[in-house]
């Protein structure tokens, strides 16, 4: 069964198939605005290519959601339409279930459970999860992945391509082959479950001294490529969360350990985690004596940087806290923006002071003033219509997951109504920062969890 689900053509074809009629219809209008004067109804356009990506289990559900948290990837009508897309699929059978597990872990595989959930506890884009026991008793999460994906993500990165290119014969602000070869990379490890088991060991490596936030532990006799089964950690989904209407204690403690959670292995040992997606992390419950903690559960996007993006990271920090043109010149520079015009810069400098504004106030405030709304959306619109003007810019291809982190935290912060003082909190994580600290940390630790950098 594992042989014939390997990048098969037919798995391509069908894949390419169900997409195809929805796609081509897009792009006729798309190139009719473009070349022919036509009026476009980006509106309609945007409800057209949710309802054609809506219907699919696999990545490109999954790559819409990601664009639609990417900074001037796609314009506002895209990204209301695509946010609305859900990881809740319906889930495979229990027919479907046990040819999975057989051909995962062999014939007998029951047996190596103490009893094992016929249903699915949830449903996400790339695989399903079922609760377990283990033979002494221990209670297990069970992530089983839906058959073909493999082809399905080679037929769906191809189908992304196809989407970058039709919008940007409309839109030439932002060229998208970076953003396309990052969403491979990543999209392509989500796949082996057995290395994102070893992520899981990295992160609890990495955050073993953050007594608020917790892992699971990967059950490697009971993991491969495509089965990943893990110890299972209780917790309420943020909104379920908040919807008790928990203290600002309560919510600025959830803010902290999510900053804690995502931040201290980026500047301890230069790895992020790039989907702060809802169903990714939960909290522990305002009547539980942990209240306030956090649960990473997803180990699929995880970003590894070499020490000079993260140097650079901290570089534009000081320049804008400074007022140092140079330094952030520098810093774009080292992240790999090539020839940029002074009109260029002011416009990035535009986009890096909202990002980093939290962070350059030292007092305690919310993320944004804003109470409602997509975080960041009005200033990446402006920033996205000077683009267009001066561009095309392409950006790193680090940057998509890296700035999905920045956003997708500040939502949650949002969502929290956290007020701390930020300012404080990044010195804290940065005030020892070395490069070669980093480097020796970095290194050791990837050796240890048998992960090797990002490509």
């Amino acid at each position: 069964m594992a042989d014939k689900e390997e990048n098969s053509l037919g798995g391509r074809v069908r894949r390419y198939a169900k997409v195809g009629r929805a796609m081509a219809g897009i792009g006729a209008r798309m190139a009719g605005s473009r070349y022919l004067g036509l009026e476009l109804d980006r509106g309609k356009n945007a409800a057209e290519l949710k309802a054609a990506l809506g219907g699919l289990k696999g990545p490109l559900m999954k790559v819409a959601q990601i664009m639609a948290t990417i900074p001037d990837a796609l314009p506002r009508e895209y990204v209301q339409e695509l946010q609305q897309l859900q990881s809740n699929a319906p889930a495979m059978g229990w027919p479907f279930v046990k040819r999975r597990m057989a051909a995962e872990l062999g014939e007998g595989w029951q047996q190596r459970f103490k009893d094992f959930s016929h249903e699915a506890g949830a449903a996400a884009s790339l695989g399903q999860v079922h609760q377990a026991h283990a033979k002494d008793g221990k209670l297990l999460a069970c992530k089983l992945q839906y058959p073909d994906m493999k082809s399905a993500v080679e037929a769906d990165l191809r189908q992304l391509k196809l989407i970058f290119r039709i919008y940007e014969r409309a839109d030439k602000a932002i060229s998208t082959d970076e953003i396309h070869s990052e969403i491979a990379d990543r999209l392509r490890e989500e796949l082996d479950y057995e290395l994102e088991a070893r992520h899981m060991a990295l992160y609890r490596l990495m955050l073993a001294d953050e007594p608020n936030v917790h892992l699971p532990e990967p059950m490697l006799d009971l993991t491969s490529k495509r089965l990943l089964t893990m110890t299972w950690i209780s917790g309420q989904p943020l909104m379920a969360f908040l919807e008790r209407k928990p203290s600002i204690e309560l919510r600025n403690k959830v803010a902290f350990n999510m900053f804690r959670a995502w931040y201290v292995p980026f500047y301890e040992y230069g790895v992020i985690h790039g989907d702060p997606h809802l169903g990714n992390y939960t909290v522990r419950p305002a009547d539980a004596k942990d209240a306030g903690d956090v649960n990473l559960l997803d180990f699929g996007c995880i970003r590894v940087f070499e020490s000079k993006f993260v140097k650079g990271v901290i570089d534009l920090y000081f320049a804008l806290l400074n007022d140092d043109r140079d330094l952030a010149v520098h810093a774009y520079e080292s992240w790999g923006f090539k020839g940029l015009s002074k009109e260029v810069i002011d416009v990035l400098n535009r986009w890096a002071h909202f990002v980093y504004g939290p962070l350059l106030e030292d007092r305690e405030r919310k993320i944004q003033d804003a109470e409602t709304g997509i975080y960041g959306r009005e200033v990446a619109e402006g920033v996205h219509a000077d683009l267009r003007r001066l561009g095309p810019v392409t950006p790193p291809k680090e940057f998509v997951f890296m700035d999905r982190a920045a956003i997708g935290l500040g939502s949650v912060f949002m969502h929290l109504k956290a007020e701390i003082n930020w300012y404080r909190l990044f010195h804290e994580l940065i005030e020892d920062f070395d490069v070669k600290a980093l480097e020796k940390r970095q290194k050791a630790a990837l050796k240890k969890a048998g992960v090797t950098a990002s490509r």
